[in-house]
């Protein structure tokens, strides 16, 4: 931290100085603990350690202060409920995945398990491991703050009501069953709101304050010849084209009535209760697209130009305000080398809905498979996996304007963001019968969040991020202005 900021963090809180030097002193021994975690991979999809990863997130809790830490089990993977109680007024919420996405470790430059520390040009020293930054690299920072609190001998200013799962990665199918259930529920209601720990500086060092979230729709679409009636059950010679029909340009055909030939969803009924963007949010995205760089998000994205041949300014307002059809694989076939002269009898598409305000997961749902039936593609089968409501938060709830003014501590004057374009089961939260306040905050830098080499900033050597024992305070400082 440098001079000025750390006068900066001083003049705020005096008193939390010994809390700060723990923070330094333990910082090996916090980095350790994440590496740790990062080596134990809980992927929902492949069915791989999520007994252990409740456990093993239960064991962080507990080690950080919590009085109970329970594994709660759901139809799918388990939940955890844990609560920490410090005699303290207020009472916040915690969410938390312990999950994490699928790897190739081929594609990777450094072994996704292994979390090694490694020299990123223009950055500083950075984890390189699945999950580092998606979510355990911002959630072992906030755990760690919740250490140097306790090491200094103080005690934490605000109770905690803690809910995590482990198939948030998956579209959080089962995430409501922890959450509803009668004590759960009850704990949670008597929360100031809920928040998830996040890396939230980009790579130019801005910050924004996010109002939401998109919902989603994670789905299979199968195309097989058995359901079809039509073409072989079984793979066969490519030759008997002539005389068969092919389930997969059947799924392709089904697959390109779902958006328009700009790409745009074109779902029968899907978009029929989308909110515009309110003068409000448009606000919210003419100061984004001032402060932010089209030229660093292009690199980021390692992309040329947007859909639609869009602005900077449209793009923006695209991300925040647009549904999506997206194709996220196609399986089935022959992928093989060279060719073999197969006529397959099913093919796999796996697809994701993006859902704005004012639509719901149930009528996404219901709007695909009408337009299916329609347009002559009843027989597919839809497979949907997860997927939730979108979210949305109040600006001027106690969560959100004590973010603002955290951010301030450390010289950023965070602009308030309609809606981040990824999606979280915040709703749960947010929605009927909680009606919570529900965000995202934390300093610090990280990106590759399901894709190879994903990292997160340990030691920064760029003067516009901060790494990790800055994150770990500003966590600190949160739960103080939290308690204010």
């Amino acid at each position: 931290m440098t001079p000025v900021l750390l006068a900066l963090v001083l003049a705020a809180a005096p008193d939390l100085k010994p809390v700060y030097d723990q923070i330094a002193q333990h910082h090996g021994e916090n980095v350790a603990r994440l590496q740790q975690w990062i080596a134990l991979p809980s992927i929902a999809a492949e069915g791989l350690n999520s007994e252990e990863g409740a456990q093993r997130m239960i064991d962080l809790l507990k080690d950080a202060g919590f009085q109970r830490a329970d594994k709660i089990p759901t139809d799918g993977k388990p939940g955890v409920f844990a609560t920490l109680d410090a005699g303290a007024p207020k009472t916040v919420g915690l969410y938390f995945m312990y999950d994490v996405k699928q790897f190739d470790p081929k594609e990777w430059s450094s072994p996704p398990l292994e979390a090694r520390l490694v020299d990123k040009p223009g950055f500083g020293k950075v984890i390189v491991g699945r999950g580092a930054v998606n979510q355990k690299g911002p959630e072992s920072a906030f755990l760690a703050a919740l250490q140097a609190i306790k090491a200094a001998g103080k005690k934490v200013p605000v109770n905690f009501v803690f809910v995590a799962e482990g198939e948030e990665e998956i579209g959080s199918p089962h995430f409501a069953q922890v959450v509803r259930k009668p004590e759960i529920a009850a704990a949670l209601a008597k929360t100031i709101g809920v928040f998830m720990p996040s890396a939230s500086q980009g790579a130019d060092g801005d910050v924004d304050v996010s109002l939401g979230a998109k919902g989603v729709v994670e789905l299979e679409l199968i195309s097989s010849g058995e359901k079809w009636g039509r073409g072989p059950a079984k793979d066969v010679h490519s030759a008997n084209r002539a005389r068969l029909d092919s389930p997969a340009f059947h799924l392709v055909q089904a697959l390109n009535s779902l958006v328009n030939a700009d790409g745009d969803p074109a779902i029968d009924g899907f978009t029929d209760k989308v909110r515009p963007i309110s003068p409000e949010e448009n606000k919210m995205i003419d100061v984004a697209a001032q402060r932010g760089s089209e030229a660093t998000m292009k690199k980021q994205l390692s992309a040329e130009r947007w859909s639609h041949d869009a602005n900077w300014r449209e793009s923006l307002a695209n991300l925040v305000s647009k549904p999506t059809v997206n194709i996220q694989g196609l399986v089935g076939g022959y992928i093989g080398p060279g060719g073999k002269t197969m006529l397959p009898h099913r093919l796999v598409a796996k697809l994701d809905l993006r859902l704005v305000p004012d639509m719901t997961f149930d009528g996404a749902v219901a709007a695909l498979k009408a337009h299916l039936i329609k347009h002559g593609f009843g027989d597919i089968e839809v497979k949907v996996s997860g997927g939730y409501d979108p979210t949305s938060t109040g600006p001027n709830s106690a969560l959100i304007q004590k973010q603002i003014a955290t951010y301030k501590l450390y010289g950023i004057d965070a602009p308030l963001w309609p809606r981040n374009a990824g999606s979280y089961p915040g709703w749960v939260f947010t929605g009927a019968p909680l009606n919570l306040p529900a965000g995202h905050f934390g300093m610090g830098h990280g990106s590759g969040a399901h894709a190879p080499d994903e990292y997160y900033l340990i030691e920064s050597t760029n003067p516009k991020l901060q790494g990790y024992d800055t994150a770990i305070r500003s966590f600190v400082d949160y739960l103080y202005e939290l308690a204010r």
